[in-house]
């Protein structure tokens, strides 16, 4: 085998041992807010999707390939309240290097309103978090590839400003017939270089993905699977609801199926033809921690299409977090190459 393989094998491994955080204790969680319509509508974190755009590597930087050479991708997710999100990224292919993609990822949480420790009124002020994103990916041999990415982090709540380092390893399978890909990442492994504030650094949001996909020889369905938080089993949180003197309510009340569905995303992609595709997705945990017992609705569930129209693919997801809010999805790509300038 390859040694680069068996180093990306080996570093995988050790990433394992890694104690890591699930969500609400880290700092940088918006490096987990992907915004690719097509991945939002599969229900999200879809690693081991094929004929991917230039907005992948954000998800899996093993997926760049030639195919993608000069494509630019541009995202914008209409988050809940007023927070709204983006991702920019353009790719381009070197034959015998491999192929890199320059992204930048950013939150704009929206405005504020600033008050003193009376209650008062002293002005407003607004909150924001900034990624560029340098990834590379490159083919070992017919069936397996390697990636990487380097995300600087930069964010600013308030007065308060922060700055980081996060990195993604990923190695990506494909079967010889190209139905059937199965990917690894590791993503987040990094470090907080300036505290928002003092010396107290925290941890990122760090974790290992697997993810499968397989496309139908004779039909025209391709379906997706991810499994989130390799490192970690057990994803319950404490709630103080229902708390009775010191004790908490939890949701590790599940039992052993409900903790290992917590971690599954299922996907679902129509292609009726090579110029629209029809989307469904359905995310375990979104629905297990989101819903509301008395009107569940479709918390959880995902859906979307894509259409090529000219020289343009455009894609749209929404997803159903909470009763209280839908985020919807737009990307939009093209390839540079395709235009006479």
């Amino acid at each position: 085998m390859n040694r680069t393989v068996i180093l990306i094998f080996s570093y995988l491994l050790v990433a394992l041992s890694v104690k890591a955080q699930s969500g609400g204790e880290n700092i940088y969680e918006f490096l987990n807010l992907g915004s690719s319509a097509r991945v939002a509508a599969l229900g999200g974190d879809q690693i081991a999707l094929v004929d991917v755009d230039a907005d992948y590597s954000f998800y899996n930087p093993a997926a760049l390939c030639a195919d993608l050479d000069q494509k630019v991708a541009l995202n914008y997710v209409n988050y809940i309240s007023d927070i709204n999100y983006g991702y920019a990224s353009y790719t381009k292919d070197y034959k015998k290097p491999g192929t890199f993609s320059l992204a930048i990822h950013y939150v704009n949480y929206g405005e504020f309103t600033e008050a003193n420790e009376f209650g008062e009124i002293t002005g407003s002020f607004k909150a924001s978090d900034y990624a560029l994103i340098v990834s590379y990916g490159r083919q070992i041999n017919e069936n397996i590839r390697v990636g990487a990415s380097i995300k600087p982090i930069y964010s600013s709540l308030e007065k308060y400003n922060s700055f980081g380092l996060a990195a993604d390893l990923a190695l990506l399978y494909d079967s010889s017939n190209k139905l059937f890909r199965a990917s690894v990442v590791a993503r987040n492994f990094g470090y907080q270089i300036k505290a928002y504030y003092g010396s107290h650094r925290e941890d990122l949001p760090n974790e290992i993905l697997v993810g499968f996909s397989t496309k139908l020889q004779h039909a025209p369905f391709r379906f997706a699977l991810t499994y989130k938080h390799l490192e970690e089993f057990n994803l319950s949180y404490e709630s103080e609801l229902n708390k009775t003197d010191d004790s908490f309510s939890k949701s590790s009340k599940d039992n052993f199926s409900d903790k290992a569905l917590k971690h599954l995303i299922l996907g679902t992609e129509f292609l009726p033809s090579k110029n629209f595709s029809i989307r469904l997705g359905y995310n375990f945990q979104r629905r297990s921690e989101l819903k509301v017992d008395e009107k569940t609705s479709t918390v959880g569930f995902t859906w979307g299409f894509g259409v090529k129209v000219s020289r343009f693919h455009v894609n749209f997801a929404s997803a159903k977090y909470h009763l209280a809010g839908t985020s919807n999805h737009f990307s939009i790509s093209t390839r540079l190459s395709d235009f006479n300038f």
